[in-house]
């Protein structure tokens, strides 16, 4: 038996947490302009962009992106500046 073991080898993408930028619903930003900003810097089409906004709406947050830490930082530093409230958790 112990000459067919094998190491586990561990894949460092696979121990990456994944983060999530969470969307804040607000009165102040319009359904079409929430919308267009997450097609143009979450890359969501119409359809996904406007459940996320939907669903901000009605539940007062949502998760619009998942990734590593990385790759969200400058998304939702963005989003920041466009007036949405958003985190990353």
């Amino acid at each position: 038996m112990a000459e067919n073991y094998q190491p586990k080898h561990f894949d460092k993408t696979s121990q990456t947490k994944l983060y999530k930028i969470i969307l804040f619903n607000d009165d102040i930003n319009t359904f079409d302009y929430v919308i267009e900003l997450l097609m143009r810097y979450c890359n969501h089409t119409l359809s996904q962009a406007e459940q996320c906004a939907l669903m901000t709406h009605y539940k007062g947050k949502s998760c619009i992106k998942k990734g590593d830490f990385d790759e969200l930082e400058p998304i939702a530093n963005t989003l920041l500046d466009k007036g949405l409230s958003v985190e990353i958790e």
